[in-house]
């Protein structure tokens, strides 16, 4: 089965810092990612395409991204950064789109998961940036944590012609083994039609030395029973997902998470859904 891998990241600490990466707990991640090292990490795993995720919220790395992407044989979109609340931000995705490999630009994520204000996503302006997201015909994708998920749900709801794509299920708490009020919130971010959910992320938020899939699994269920195969896609978190996990193993734990689905649904999850939401095709995606 062909794979669309819809959520990894690379960075080079040669270039400029990742300030979120401290403490002992990620100082295994405190080094250059490159995509070659990618390239190498899904060798065998029949990943034809993927999705190249920001990391910072810094103006010069979506060029960067793009470049990257332009010069791939693997990466068929990308997801950057431009600040959502910036009265040009028209101007700015159009000057994205300008640039080498601007083709490959297909949506724009924050960090609202680092928001202090916890309706960051309904202020005026930010509602403003993400119509203008929309206008641009591309996605927004939510990093966002449980507690968050409300004000996405509004912020979806008053941007109806903009999809939404939630990164690594919002975050459950899977590590205490906690789903409520997770699962209520997820499942009405769920309910409007203009939402899509990564399966992703969940190894990471499981206990990292000690998760099982039975462990991943409660949460799994929700999202595939709130938002269906079609509005579900893969993602591996690459190489975030290495503080739990090696890249097949986020793999198969995925493959036993949807082994109950039809072969149509599964083929959804692992490429149909992201290669619908970010326009990508199949193999030798160009991005255009």
């Amino acid at each position: 089965m062909s794979v669309i891998d819809a959520h990894h990241h690379v960075w080079d600490l040669g270039v400029r810092d990742q300030e979120w990466i401290t403490g002992a707990e990620l100082a295994p991640l405190r080094r250059s990612f490159s995509l070659t090292d990618f390239d190498t990490e899904i060798r065998g795993a029949a990943v034809v395409s993927s999705v190249l995720v920001q990391t910072v919220t810094v103006a010069q790395e979506t060029p960067e991204l793009l470049a990257l992407a332009a010069d791939s044989d693997v990466v068929g979109a990308v997801v950057g950064w431009t600040d959502l609340a910036s009265p040009g931000i028209a101007g700015e995705l159009a000057r994205l789109r300008s640039l080498h490999g601007g083709g490959f630009l297909r949506g724009i994520r924050h960090q609202v998961q680092a928001e202090p204000d916890p309706d960051w996503l309904n202020r005026p302006e930010v509602l403003r940036g993400l119509r203008a997201v929309a206008a641009a015909g591309l996605v927004h994708d939510l990093v966002v944590l449980p507690q968050q998920l409300p004000a996405a749900t509004r912020a979806a709801a008053a941007v109806p012609g903009l999809t939404f794509v939630l990164d690594h299920l919002g975050k459950p708490p899977i590590a205490s083994g906690r789903r409520e009020p997770w699962a209520r919130h997820v499942r009405a971010l769920a309910a409007l039609p203009n939402t899509v959910c990564k399966l992703s992320g969940m190894v990471t938020e499981a206990d990292r030395r000690s998760w099982t899939v039975d462990d991943l699994r409660p949460y799994a269920d929700t999202v595939l029973d709130a938002f269906g195969p079609r509005r579900l896609m893969f993602g591996s978190d690459w190489p975030v997902s290495t503080l739990a996990a090696r890249y097949g193993q986020v793999l198969d734990a995925t493959r036993e998470l949807t082994a109950s689905l039809t072969a149509s649904e599964r083929d959804e999850v692992w490429s149909g859904t992201a290669r619908r939401v970010y326009r990508m095709g199949g193999m030798g995606v160009d991005g255009r």
